[in-house]
């Protein structure tokens, strides 16, 4: 017996110490005190991959996925042979006594014991355990979805909040160009008006003009701060540093169009996916709440060490050992239809994920109308707005020439100043609605890049 107890022994060491030396892997650990990398100038994709590096709710994600990796193997980790030791020392003031069969008493025991017991277990099945082997490869592929939840997520605000600061950078732009014209008008009007060509009335009309774009100019730049704040913080952007953003307005334009006819395929959906993946785990579970029917089997092996004397000094000179192994079986016969509606309760929940499902299909249906929908109109509204800004400059152009050859009066020339600024701020803003408008369709039908 000694033998076979020495050998479980040591093949359970080896066992276990193969094990540790598998596990030890290093986690990335993402230390938040770290130094963000510092952007001078980034273009969109620049942007995108940086926030999904430095976000927090990203690096959150990926620490998550180590979480329960290490959950996993702490659960597997029952699958190996448990080692314990359990020491005890034990004085006794007072012995035990025993009635002897002729009426006397007798004292029994020692006044000192002591046990060193050295126990081993194994277990061969339990329903926990077999769960966790079965369905780590689920839940790891659960976790790791809904971190390409986020990424998603964050590659669709990024993407937005950069063409939100381009375009008021472009308003910006913009409103500087019309300021250096009414500039420019100020100042023949002016003159004008010293030579006595004509009265005051154009001249402060030309000087209202001016400071309502000085003071739109001036709301717009405070907005571009705002906005390059919203940027950086989706960014996950701290540096003191500002970002210069790079992008190529022809290409952008180029980009407006996408394929309006393409049909809906619910799996490319990280949420559809999800569902997936949490209805393979609850399968799981049913089995799990099944296998309540089955008994746990534990094998288990021992050796004790065992010590007695009065004498403390004399306690260990003597050892009284022995050993066992077995095994241990656990199966509950009657628990009140317990296990019967946890079965019955899975099995419900089961069916919900199927509602879900099936929920999910028709929300990314409408999803994809309304975004469909909303691309189309901002697409068709880009085509306007960029038809009406090449026909207000060519007014402008025209009835500058006209009113500097006296033809035409001071007030026609201001209409076709603010109608041409309005054309450019409103292609401006077609252009990025309907780039804004394209991710939205791109994140419905489950084809965002990041």
């Amino acid at each position: 017996m000694r033998k076979i107890f020495r050998f479980v022994i040591i093949s359970s060491g080896l066992s276990l110490t193969c094990f540790l030396a598998g596990a030890q892997t290093r986690d990335t650990l993402i230390s938040p005190q770290k130094a963000p990398d510092t952007l001078t100038s980034a273009n969109l994709q620049t942007c995108v991959q940086y926030a999904l590096k430095h976000y927090p709710l990203i690096q959150q994600a990926l620490l998550d996925e180590q979480i329960t990796d290490r959950q996993i193997k702490s659960k597997l980790a029952d699958w190996y042979p448990q080692l314990n030791l359990t020491a005890n020392y034990q004085n006794n003031f007072t012995l035990q006594q025993s009635v002897l069969g002729g009426g006397g008493y007798i004292k029994t025991g020692a006044y000192n014991n002591s046990y060193v017991d050295l126990g081993l277990s194994q277990t061969l099945f339990n329903r926990d355990v077999l769960l966790a082997a079965r369905t780590k490869g689920e839940v790891m592929k659960n976790i790791r979805q809904t971190t390409i939840s986020d990424r998603i997520d964050i590659a669709v605000n990024v993407t937005k909040a950069f063409y939100n600061v381009l375009l008021t950078a472009k308003q910006i732009e913009v409103l500087d160009d019309d300021i250096r014209r009414l500039e420019r008008n100020l100042k023949d009007t002016y003159n004008q008006y010293q030579g006595g060509l004509v009265d005051k009335t154009d001249y402060k009309r030309a000087t209202i003009t001016l400071n309502n774009s000085r003071a739109e100019r001036k709301s717009n730049e405070e907005g571009l701060k705002a906005n390059y704040a919203v940027l950086k913080q989706l960014m996950g952007y701290t540096g003191k540093d500002s970002i210069h953003l790079i992008y190529d307005s022809a290409t952008m334009e180029s980009e407006v169009l996408i394929d309006t006819l393409a049909q809906i395929d619910y799996t490319k959906r990280i949420e559809f996916q999800q569902l997936m993946t949490q209805k393979h785990l609850q399968e799981a579970d049913v089995k799990y709440t099944k296998w309540a029917y089955i008994p746990s089997v534990t094998a288990g092996a021992g050796y004790n060490f065992n010590y007695i004397n009065n004498r403390f000094s004399k306690l260990y000179n003597d050892n009284l050992p022995f050993s066992y192994a077995g095994l241990t079986v656990n199966f509950p016969i009657f628990q009140g239809t317990k296990r019967t509606q946890n079965i019955r309760a899975a099995e419900l929940q089961l069916t919900r994920i199927d509602w879900d499902i099936v929920n999910l299909q028709n929300t990314i249906t409408t999803q994809y109308a309304q975004a469909l929908a909303a691309y189309k109109s901002n697409l068709n509204n880009y085509y306007v707005l960029r038809e009406n800004l090449a026909l207000a400059r060519d007014v402008f152009n025209t009835i500058e020439l006209q009113y500097r050859s006296g033809v035409k009066a001071y007030l026609e020339l201001i209409t076709a100043e603010t109608d041409l600024r309005n054309a450019q701020s409103n292609y401006s803003d077609a252009l990025y609605q309907v780039l804004s408008s394209r991710i939205d369709v791109q994140k419905s039908l489950g084809t965002v890049q990041y």
